[in-house]
C-alpha cells in the first residue's frame, strides 16, 4: 500500500556555521549587520493578523515550484539543504574509494540509484521472486511466515513493530506492536464523504489497479477493490490520531502466552520466533486492531489476502522499481499533495541516501559544512533557555511548590544533543554500485537487525533519532532528551551577525518550544527518567488539564481554506509548545543588553523586532491539497496559527504593537491563556 508520508518536523531551528570567536557570552556578541524585515504590509494591523502583517506581500509573490508542495521556511528549508548534500554525493560518487568506507557506501549507493537506464531495463524482475512467493502461499501459516520474513526486509503489511523503552520501565527496551495495514494517509480517509477526500480515495484505487496491471495480473480493478475493502475493514479498528495521544490508553503490556490464546490465528509465539525475537511479554499499543486482524485472517479468503500482500509488496518497492511504477506512485501522491511535476532523480536520491544511510552521509556533511563553534554556541543558548524556563516554573501561580521541585528536577535532567552523535552508527552492509534495488533492501534489512539487537537491553542514549544532515530538531520524552542536528545550523532562524531580537525571536522561540515539549499534554506524563508516571499533585494536574483544554478549544476555532477547522485536540501538544516557546524566548531576550534597550532598528523597537522575527521564521506558502492533508494528519498547526495563535495570548505582544480592543485577534487579559 502507498501511505504517503510527509516529513513532519517537530520543529526547525537554524544556527550560523561561521564563527571563530569565543561564544561564552552570547548576549554581548557585537552586532555587525541588522536584519531588514522586508515586505511588511502596514495596511494590515498587527492586532488583526500579525502573520500577514509581516508576510502577506511575500506570500502573494511567492511561487511554488511545480515539483514542490510548498515554499519558504519551516520544512521547506530542506530544499536548499538537499543541494549541499547533493554536492557531497556527486563528488564522492565520481571517485573510487576503499570498499566499506563511508565515501564508498554513500557514493556507490547514490550512483546505483542514478542509473535509471539499468533500473528501467529490469522492469518487474527485482520483485518477481516476492510475487512468486505470494502465489505459493497455501495456508494461513505460510502466509504469516511470508509476512514476518518480509518485515525483516523493511516490508511491513498487516503487522507493525518497533523497539523502544518500556514506558513503565524506561531503563529497558521492549517490543511494541501498533496498528497498521492501511494505504491512505489516515483511517478517517476511508469513511469521509468530503469531495476532496473522495478524489483521494479514487486516486488510490486507480493506483492499486495500476500496480496489478504492471505486474501482469488479470482483473486488476477487481483485485484493487478487494485490497481497498480489506484496508477499510482494518481501518474500522484503528484509533484516531487524537485517541492515540492518550499515552496510557495506547500501552498494553501482555504476556505472549496470553496473546497466543487471545489471537490463535496470528500465532504470536510462532511469529516472534520467525522474527528472531525472544520475549515473554510485549506491548500491544492498539489491541483492537489485532483483535480485528485475528478475526479477519480466517473470515477473508486466502486468495484475497494474497492480493492484499501483492499490493503491499509492490507498493513498498514502487519507487525503487522502473519508471512505470514510479509514475503510478506519483499520480496518486499528487492528488494528495497537489504537486504537479515529479522531482528530478537527483533530488529523490539525495533524500533516499539521507534517509537510508544518513549517518554515513552525515559524517561527510559534518566534515565539509559544520563549524564546531556553532555547536558550542548552540549549547550555550540551550543552557541559557533552560535557566529561563526554571525561573518561569518557579513563578507559576497555579502550581504547588512540591510539583515545581519535580518539574525543575526534570528540566535539568534533560540530555542535550547538538550537532552530531558522539558515536557514529556503523552500517553492516555491502553496497554495490550496480545493484540499486538490492542496496535498498540490504539497508532495510540492516535497519531491522540494528533495532533487533537493542531488544531487551538498556536504551542506547548515544543513539540519534534523526540524521545529522536533516533539517529538524526534536524532544524525546522516553529518553528525556532534546536534539538539534548539524543540518539545521543556518539562517534565517539564527544569524551570527544579527541583533539579539532577531535571534531570540527565531531560534529563541524554537528552543523554548522544544523545552516546553517536556511539559506539554504528553510530555508532562513522563518523569525525568522517561517513565510514564504521575509526578504531579492531583490538584496541580487538574489545573494543568484545564489549561491545556483551553488551548484545545482556542485552536479548534481557527480555520484554514475557508471552511476547514484545525483539530485542537490533535495539535494541543505543539500549540502548547509554541505558546511556551515564545514566552521563554521573550524572557531570555529581556535579559540581553538589547532587550533592556529601546533603540529602534529599521523603524522598529527591539521588542517589535523580536515579534517580527517570530512571524518571519514561519513564512511559508503551501498548496491547498497539501495544506488540507496537513490539517487532517499533522500534529502541528499551519504556520499562520503558529504565529497568530500564541501571540493572541501574550501580553508583551499587545504592548509592543499597541493592540487594542476591537482588533480581530484581540483577547481580553483574562482570556489570554498562559501555561508555562
Amino acid at each position: 500500500m502507498k501511505n504517503i508520508g510527509y516529513f513532519s518536523l517537530i520543529l526547525i531551528v537554524f544556527f550560523s556555521c561561521k564563527n571563530d570567536k569565543d561564544t561564552s557570552n552570547i548576549e554581548n556578541e557585537p552586532v555587525i549587520n541588522s536584519v531588514v524585515f522586508e515586505g511588511i504590509d502596514y495596511a494590515i494591523k498587527p492586532g488583526d493578523d500579525f502573520y500577514n502583517h509581516v508576510n502577506k506581500k511575500w506570500f502573494d509573490k511567492a511561487v511554488i515550484a511545480d515539483d514542490q508542495v510548498g515554499v519558504g521556511a519551516y520544512r521547506f528549508l530542506n530544499i536548499p539543504q538537499q543541494e549541499l548534500l547533493k554536492n557531497i554525493l556527486e563528488d564522492v560518487s565520481q571517485k573510487e574509494h576503499s570498499k566499506g568506507s563511508v565515501e564508498q557506501m554513500v557514493g556507490d549507493f547514490y550512483a546505483s540509484g542514478m542509473d535509471t537506464i539499468s533500473i528501467n531495463k529490469l522492469g518487474i524482475k527485482p520483485i518477481k521472486s516476492i510475487l512468486e512467493r505470494i502465489d505459493a502461499i497455501s495456508d494461513l501459516t505460510s502466509m504469516l511466515e511470508f509476512v514476518t520474513t518480509q518485515i525483516k526486509s523493511g516490508d511491513y503489511s498487516m503487522l507493525y513493530l518497533y523497539i523502544s523503552p518500556d514506558q513503565e520501565n524506561s531503563a529497558l527496551n521492549i517490543l511494541h506492536f501498533a496498528q497498521t495495514g492501511l494505504g491512505l494517509p489516515d483511517r478517517d480517509y476511508y469513511f469521509s464523504e468530503d469531495a476532496s477526500v473522495k478524489r483521494i480515495q479514487e486516486a488510490y484505487k486507480t493506483y492499486l489497479t495500476t500496480l496489478f496491471q504492471l505486474v501482469g495480473d488479470d482483473n486488476a480493478k477487481m483485485q484493487a477493490d478487494i485490497v481497498y475493502n480489506i484496508e477499510k475493514q482494518l481501518a474500522q479498528s484503528h484509533k484516531t490520531r487524537i485517541e492515540r495521544r492518550v499515552i496510557k490508553e495506547n500501552y498494553h503490556k501482555m504476556a505472549v502466552s496470553t496473546l497466543n490464546q487471545k489471537h490463535p490465528n496470528i500465532g504470536w509465539a510462532t511469529m516472534l520466533k520467525n522474527l528472531d525475537m525472544e520475549v515473554d511479554s510485549l506491548d500491544v499499543a492498539q489491541p483492537a486492531y489485532y483483535d480485528e486482524l485475528n478475526s479477519m485472517l480466517t473470515m477473508i479468503p486466502l486468495e484475497d489476502w494474497k492480493h492484499y500482500l501483492k499490493a503491499n509488496s509492490i507498493g513498498s518497492h514502487d519507487n525503487i522499481l522502473s519508471k512505470p511504477f514510479q509514475d503510478a506512485a506519483f499520480e496518486y501522491s499528487k492528488t494528495v499533495s497537489g504537486q504537479s511535476v515529479q522531482q528530478p532523480r537527483a533530488k529523490l536520491m539525495v533524500r533516499r541516501v539521507d534517509r537510508q544511510i544518513g549517518f554515513a552521509l552525515g559524517q561527510l556533511y559534518v566534515k565539509r559544512y559544520f563549524n564546531e563553534d556553532a555547536k558550542k554556541r548552540a549549547l550555550a543558548l540551550v543552557n541559557n533557555f533552560q535557566k529561563t524556563l526554571e525561573k518561569r516554573i518557579d513563578k507559576l501561580d497555579w502550581m504547588s511548590d512540591s510539583t515545581k521541585v519535580k518539574a525543575i528536577d526534570k528540566l535539568y535532567a534533560i540530555n542535550k544533543k547538538i550537532g552530531y552523535p558522539d558515536v557514529w552508527r556503523v552500517y553492516d552492509v555491502t553496497i554495490d554500485r550496480n545493484s540499486f534495488f538490492e542496496n535498498v533492501v540490504a539497508l532495510r534489512q540492516d535497519d531491522f537487525q540494528f533495532g533487533r539487537k537493542e531488544l531487551n537491553k538498556a536504551p542506547n542514549r548515544d543513539e540519534w533519532g534523526t540524521t545529522p544532515s536533516t533539517v529538524t530538531a526534536y524532544y524525546n520524552p522516553s529518553l528525556n532528551e532534546i536534539v538539534f542536528p548539524a543540518g539545521i545550523l543556518q539562517a534565517p532562524y539564527f544569524d551570527l551577525h544579527a541583533d539579539d531580537a532577531v535571534n531570540y525571536g527565531g531560534i529563541g522561540m524554537v528552543i523554548g518550544h522544544e523545552f516546553t515539549h517536556a511539559f506539554d499534554d504528553q510530555g508532562a506524563q513522563y518523569d525525568k527518567n522517561g517513565n510514564v508516571t504521575n509526578w504531579w499533585t492531583e490538584a496541580d494536574y487538574t489545573k494543568f488539564e484545564a489549561k491545556t483544554q483551553q488551548i484545545v478549544d482556542q485552536y479548534s476555532a481557527f480555520k484554514v481554506l475557508d471552511s476547514v477547522h484545525l483539530k485542537g485536540a490533535l495539535t494541543v501538544g505543539e500549540n502548547t509548545a509554541d505558546n511556551g516557546g515564545i514566552a521563554i524566548a521573550y524572557d531570555a531576550f529581556k535579559m540581553t543588553e538589547q532587550g533592556q534597550d529601546t533603540t529602534k532598528i529599521g523603524g522598529h523597537t527591539p521588542n517589535q523586532r523580536f515579534f517580527l522575527s517570530i512571524a518571519n521564521i514561519w513564512r511559508v506558502k503551501m498548496r491547498d491539497e497539501y495544506l488540507r492533508n496537513y490539517v487532517a494528519t499533522d500534529p502541528h498547526s499551519p504556520p499562520l496559527w503558529r504565529v497568530n495563535g500564541p501571540l493572541m495570548n501574550f501580553t508583551p505582544f499587545y504592548e509592543a504593537f499597541d493592540v487594542q480592543p476591537g482588533e480581530a485577534n484581540y483577547r481580553s487579559e483574562e482570556d489570554r491563556i498562559k501555561i508555562w
